[in-house]
């Protein structure tokens, strides 16, 4: 099958092109890039919802090279792996169907089989299965998939382009997951009333006549994907000189990212880019670009940092390894005696800065007519844009001069909100969190086995976790022993002597599968006078960021109420974007008395209308107080009334005793003690204490 002929058939199913996509041309290279060259690990897209983040993912799979394998040529899929696939549909399985008809081992192939040379497309990734991701991650650093489970041994390459997409305000992904991925690009839709207008303008042109809409783009996504093969067929001749790897090296060493394997993306994605932009070799320009795709998220350490280079911090970042690029090229021709200054009797020269035989070759030799790059390839305006590569876009595109997919550039589009300092949008800028040491993050879990959303913090009945025994229940899988264990006893009797096993539908049993669940936590916080002194809201305040932090870890659901003057506030609704909390609690207002019983009341409403809105999700109160209620008629008896009711209702609580001073009163214990909870000190908010008063929390 030739090519074009891939991409008309590709087309036949009207999708929206790739190339009317509008106002999304970072996430377009991005793409491209990672069709180019694989190895770089694919695209983590992040953004608010309705940017057109899957349209273009979508998209991107018809304009991929076309797949020869045994069967011949064919189109690259896109396969789509839903949030709630199991491992084995993942992974691949043992064919249940020829095992129990045929007596015969044989193996099933998984999702990522199916995505072998192709798009594998994860939508919410941040809400998928952590051990789903770590599989799918290593497949796609590793190029295979190797399977050792049921007796089964198999293995079977899986190359494809990973691409997650993610909504940053149900959930963030762990940190270390984000550098699996080997781009990352944040979208957001374009305040351009023109943008907006095209963008509209297509939609509905599509919507109209999806086939007429797909063939007025066919020539400009032919184009594209033509450019993409002949980019794969570049590639390995494409040069990466040891200045530009010097420069790059020096990047990733100046935003201190871990470990090696941002210096090895950025390698790829800039080797990429030229090979994109039909260069020869690699040139600053080519470097900048895969910075800003490869780094950004890979600064971020904490759950509630704040991902994103400035374009100030990247222009700061490669001035400096320019200039340390240009003192070890100096340094190299020093080594090699060439224009040796006078030594004025100082002895002999250090040679400890590098070996001869390892030098960074002249930049001129780069840009020489033997090299076949052209000087003016490094500068700000190289040949990297898809101005050209596009034909239709400079027709259609409102301010047809704004910066295209593969401009060195970022998006101007949305850059009307940056704030003053010019660093961030300001709708993105970043809180300050408490600067204190933080109490080490503590370690709980809700008592007994719920059934509740996919998380890391108590033990559920999951449908993806690992197997624990044999059930009557099927829903969750075949548990293979357990059936052939069920049958075998009836061979007798059924009439078998030789050949496969007889089985009758009595016989199937399901997998009793035991995972881990995300948790309702929600955190009730006395703001009152008597919590207003500036050491004890701070100790509080960073105590509940430890707290939100392995809440973001273990994927729980978080809510945040506030206890000052005559009534408790509801600050934070129920979100899994704990970082939204970390915000709210640097602007709390204290003072006051303090309503406790109001606190736990509107604790215990809001857990029940949570529980009728999603029942399986079980809650966690987490109560931090000196226990000094003095807000309302009858406070103290209120308060002991409310936790009673709490109790009453198998809430699973903790109490964080905030009370400091020679003089204890011990309030909060009588409180925790109602509640039927556990208990400790704010001083004491280390791992093992929690987990020692967890332990001695009732059962609920």
């Amino acid at each position: 099958m030739a090519y074009s002929e891939s991409v008309r058939a590709a087309g036949d199913e009207a999708g929206f092109p790739f190339s009317a996509v509008v106002g999304q041309e970072r996430l377009q290279l991005a793409l491209i890039l990672c069709a180019v060259h694989p190895g770089i690990g694919g695209v983590l897209v992040r953004g608010e919802k309705g940017t057109a983040k899957s349209t273009v993912v979508r998209a991107l799979a018809q304009l991929l090279p076309p797949v020869v394998d045994e069967s011949g040529a064919r189109p690259a899929r896109l396969v789509e792996l839903p949030v709630g696939a199991t491992e084995d549909r993942v992974v691949g399985s043992l064919d249940l169907e020829r095992v129990l008809r045929d007596g015969e081992q044989a193996f099933k192939p998984g999702l990522l089989a199916a995505a072998h040379h192709g798009v594998l497309y994860v939508d919410e990734v941040n809400l998928l299965h952590d051990h789903l991701v770590d599989v799918l991650l290593d497949a796609a650093a590793m190029g295979r998939v190797h399977i050792e489970r049921d007796g089964v041994s198999h293995t079977h390459p899986a190359r494809f382009v990973l691409v997650g997409t993610m909504n940053p305000e149900e959930g963030e992904l762990r940190p270390q997951l984000l550098d699996r991925f080997g781009l990352t690009v944040d979208v957001v839709a374009s305040r351009d009333v023109d943008v907006r207008m095209a963008v509209v303008r297509r939609r509905l042109d599509y919507e109209a006549d999806p086939g007429a809409f797909a063939t007025r783009y066919a020539a400009a996504d032919r184009e594209v994907a033509e450019r993409i093969l002949t980019a794969r067929d570049r590639l390995a001749g494409v040069n990466l000189d040891n200045v530009e790897l010097r420069r790059i090296a020096a990047l990733c060493a100046s935003f201190d990212v871990d470990g090696m394997r941002a210096d090895l993306v950025v390698a790829r994605t800039a080797t990429a880019h030229a090979a994109w932009r039909g260069a020869t070799a690699v040139t600053e320009a080519d470097v900048r670009v895969a910075a800003e795709l490869a780094l950004p998220h890979r600064r971020r350490r904490d759950p509630f940092d704040e991902p994103g280079i400035s374009e100030d911090q990247l222009d700061d970042a490669m001035r400096q390894a320019a200039e340390q690029a240009a003192r070890a090229e100096e340094d190299d021709s020093l080594g090699k005696g060439e224009a040796v200054p006078p030594n004025n009797g100082a002895g002999p020269q250090d040679p400890a800065d590098g070996s001869a035989e390892d030098h960074a070759p002249n930049p001129d030799d780069a840009n020489s007519p033997a090299t076949g790059q052209d000087s003016s390839a490094s500068g700000p305006d190289a040949p990297d844009r898809l101005d050209s590569d596009l034909p239709d876009r400079g027709a259609d595109f409102p301010g047809g001069d704004r910066n295209p997919p593969g401009d060195a550039r970022a998006n101007t589009s949305d850059r009307g909100d940056r704030d003053p300092s010019g660093d961030r949008p300001a709708r993105e800028r970043p809180v300050a969190a408490p600067t204190a040491t933080l109490p080490k993050p503590p370690r709980w879990e809700v008592p007994g086995v719920g059934e509740g959303a996919p998380g890391r913090r108590s033990r559920a009945r999951t449908r993806q976790g690992r197997v624990v025994r044999a059930t009557d229940d099927t829903s969750t899988g075949l548990h293979l022993l357990g059936t052939i264990f069920a049958a075998a006893p009836h061979q007798h009797e059924r009439g078998r002597l030789t050949g496969p096993l007889a089985f009758t539908p009595d016989d199937l049993r399901g997998a009793y599968r035991e995972g881990r669940e995300g948790n309702l936590v929600v955190f009730v916080v006395d703001t009152s006078g008597s919590m207003a002194a500036r050491d004890r809201l701070s100790a509080v305040t960073n105590a509940v960021v430890a707290l939100l932090r392995d809440a973001y870890q273990r994927r729980d659901k978080v809510a945040v109420i506030t206890m000052r003057g005559q009534a408790a506030e509801l600050v934070l609704p129920p979100t899994s974007s704990v970082d939204i909390a970390v915000r709210r609690l640097t602007d709390l207002r204290t003072g006051g008395k303090t309503p406790l019983a109001q606190g736990l009341l509107k604790a215990r409403d809001l857990i029940r209308r949570e529980r009728t809105r999603d029942p399986h999700r079980r809650p966690l109160l987490v109560l931090l107080t000196d226990g000094r209620a003095t807000g309302g008629a009858d406070p103290v008896p209120r308060a002991l009334t409310a936790a009673r009711l709490l109790a009453n209702d198998a809430v699973t609580s903790m109490v964080v005793d905030c009370e400091r001073g020679m003089i204890r009163l011990g309030l909060a214990r009588d409180v925790a003690a109602e509640l039927r909870g556990g208990y400790l000190q704010l001083g004491e908010l280390t791992g093992e204490s929690v987990a020692d008063a967890v332990r001695a929390t009732r059962a609920a």
